[in-house]
């Protein structure tokens, strides 16, 4: 029984440590088991990872582009396009492509993702698809980030290996719940940053260029041929006018009746006032007997 207590007080103690040196842990966790102890973040600051002259050196950039070129055939240079990309290690994360039609010009867009020390290569075989529109780069500096998140993960890490320690010295019932829970809910965070690093490092990694493929020439003028497209042009723009002005005429009455409700008050109210100001007229007097 003895034993059992002096078991227990030393779980106590070794939570309570944890708890004191927390620094932000989860407001769901139980209140003996918030954050991993200080000495786990002092060894993330030390270790050769995060810290030291290769960190402070060490530059993490995301550069991004855009770039629309205008081609004689957007299908036949979205396979050089491909092409290209796979020669350079990258891939492609979207295409689509749309074919040309009377009244728009064939066209398909990309977004390629390659390695980030081929942008510039990249950027200059594309040039090479056809004429150059409009060519767009830019970078973010994500070097802070990456290291928050990396200490945050180192953290959280050797608060879950610490709690998986102390499983095995769990007394009580009580005890192994109150782990657990602390255990689970580490973990789920501890999950979440390694998520959102992952992709931070895809980004770092691969930089991400959108390519625009347009068709080259204008749009040719749809004019009709013969009587009968004319005529047919001709009623297929009256009927779009008519529906036209019934649309306007749906949308304005709703306005047009109260104007006119107003409109016919004010004109009755002008009728009466003139009405009552007439005044009987005298009657002349009579001419003189003529001598």
């Amino acid at each position: 029984m003895r034993r059992m207590i002096l078991a227990s007080s030393a779980v106590a103690a070794v939570l309570l440590l944890a708890g004191c040196a927390a620094s932000g842990g989860s407001s769901s966790a139980p209140s003996g088991i918030v954050a991993p102890a200080q000495g786990a973040k002092e060894g993330s600051a030390s270790d050769g990872g995060l810290a030291g002259d290769a960190a402070t050196t060490d530059q993490s950039v995301i550069t991004t582009g855009w770039i629309t070129v205008t081609v004689d055939d957007p299908a036949a240079a979205t396979d050089d396009a491909v092409a290209l990309v796979e020669s350079l290690d990258g891939r492609i994360d979207s295409r689509t492509q749309q074919a040309g039609s009377d009244d728009q010009r064939a066209s398909a867009q990309l977004t390629i993702r390659v390695p980030a020390d081929a942008v510039d290569k990249t950027i200059d075989e594309l040039k090479k698809l056809g004429t150059v529109e409009q060519v767009s780069l830019s970078s973010t500096d994500v070097t802070l980030q990456v290291r928050d998140l990396d200490a945050q993960i180192k953290a959280l890490q050797a608060s879950v290996d610490r709690l998986l320690a102390l499983v095995d010295q769990a007394a009580t019932t009580a005890d192994l719940v109150e782990l657990e829970t602390a255990i689970s809910d580490r973990q789920g965070q501890l999950d979440g940053l390694k998520s959102q690093r992952e992709y931070l490092a895809d980004q770092i990694d691969y930089s991400t260029i959108t390519l625009d493929l347009q068709e080259k020439g204008a749009l040719a003028p749809s004019v009709p041929g013969d009587f009968w497209s004319g005529l047919a042009t001709g009623w297929a723009a009256l009927t779009a006018g008519l529906a036209g002005f019934v649309v306007a005429l749906g949308f304005f009455i709703p306005f047009l009746i109260p104007l006119a409700v107003i409109a016919a008050i004010v004109v009755l109210i002008v009728l009466l006032a003139r009405r009552g100001g007439k005044k009987p007229r005298t009657p002349a007097p009579p001419a003189p007997p003529v001598p």
